[in-house]
């Protein structure tokens, strides 16, 4: 692949694709898949997680985000209560929420391999990588009109020029400007 081509290689999922990698997951890869998109989450603060950013009776995730971004506290859907639920009851004592079968948390590594093998499964026709997950995020809720301020904090950006990005893709952002 040229490096022209690689520059304009799509670098997110569309939702549909994020659903097809997770059915093709195992509950502990369907459930790491989930989080990382549902709250934006980079790699590094996927295989970090601790249940005790987890409050599994609120349903909370504290979001503890890495290179230098604004933590914050994001609500959990049913769907994520559910997966991590069921991943403390399969793991009960460990501190990291996401661990490999030998019993010591996920790596950067295991979670590059482990999409790349579930992109080929789902059939998807981009090379799928962790971060896309994350652009994924930001690209589904700039969509869906979420305000890019909101989105800043979501995603936890210091400066706002590292959001902007999504909102400069949204198809819809001209719709309805003319009625005729």
């Amino acid at each position: 692949m040229s490096i022209l081509s690689n520059r304009n290689a799509r670098n997110y999922l569309l939702p549909s694709e994020v659903e097809r990698l997770i059915k093709c997951a195992n509950p502990r890869n369907g459930a790491m898949i989930l989080l990382a998109y549902r709250h934006g989450l980079r790699v590094s603060e996927l295989v970090n997680l601790e249940w005790s950013q987890i409050d599994l009776q609120h349903g909370t995730i504290h979001v503890h985000r890495r290179k230098h971004g604004v933590d914050s506290t994001h609500p959990l859907s049913g769907t994520e209560l559910r997966a991590l639920r069921r991943l403390r009851r399969d793991n009960p004592g460990t501190r990291h929420v996401f661990i490999s079968q030998r019993g010591a948390p996920m790596t950067r590594q295991n979670v590059n391999a482990m999409l790349a093998a579930l992109g080929r499964e789902a059939g998807i026709e981009v090379a799928v990588h962790p971060h896309m997950l994350r652009h994924s995020t930001g690209y589904k809720l700039a969509n869906e009109g979420r305000d890019t301020r909101s989105l800043q904090h979501y995603l936890g950006h210091r400066n706002i020029q590292s959001t902007v990005r999504y909102t400069e893709l949204n198809a819809n952002r001209f719709n309805g400007w003319w009625t005729d």
